[in-house]
């Protein structure tokens, strides 16, 4: 089908601080189609992150027009577990929220977990793991929920080469069921890949 899933039109955005007015984007305009991957790519502090958020209502920008058709999962540069849940009680917090932790959700968790080498860890706490497992638990929490567009917010920190090749793998064949997604890097070389 492959419209539009994401529009970004004249987006602005200013933050306010005690020296005064800062403008962080100017005039921002991006499509993001379904099945595409589409890369901020830039510098940190240029404003990357402040886009996402500003997609997912987390900020509201100073002006301009958004629109998304379909549901979001986002995964941030922080990987944001909570440490008194375990693994699979992490992944599985959004699903709870929505109230869709049902069997086909729970079974699609797993299968997720065993892609990503997890499964033997489910049981675990955040504290536990190393810092690339962390990460690994935050993408499969994000894709859990089964988005129409993904955001990934410097989504390879942290992750081994061998994992990030299984994650560039898992976004090629999540771009064949018509999911947009949207990732932020600083790294030139990850773009290329």
């Amino acid at each position: 089908m492959n419209d539009n899933i994401v529009e970004v039109k004249n987006i602005n955005m200013n933050f306010y601080t005690k020296e005064g007015e800062l403008e962080v984007l100017k005039d921002v305009n991006f499509n993001l189609k379904e099945g595409e991957i589409l890369t901020l790519l830039g510098p940190s502090g240029s404003g990357k992150s402040t886009i996402l958020n500003i997609l997912t209502n987390l900020l509201k920008p100073t002006s301009g027009d958004i629109k998304i058709t379909g549901n979001i999962g986002y995964m941030f540069q922080e990987d944001n577990l909570l440490e008194w849940r375990n693994i699979m009680d992490n992944i599985t917090i959004g699903l709870e929220i929505q109230g869709k932790k049902d069997k086909k959700s729970l079974d699609r968790v797993e299968s997720l977990l065993k892609t990503y080498g997890l499964w033997d860890f489910r049981s675990m706490y955040p504290k536990e793991l190393s810092g690339g497992m962390r990460q690994r638990v935050a993408l499969i929490r994000t894709l859990s929920v089964n988005p129409d567009i993904l955001l990934l917010d410097e989504p390879f920190s942290g992750i081994d080469i061998f994992t990030r090749e299984k994650f560039i793998e898992s976004l090629i064949g999540y771009m064949d069921n018509n999911i947009g997604i949207l990732l932020t890097t600083h790294e030139l070389k990850e773009v290329e890949n």
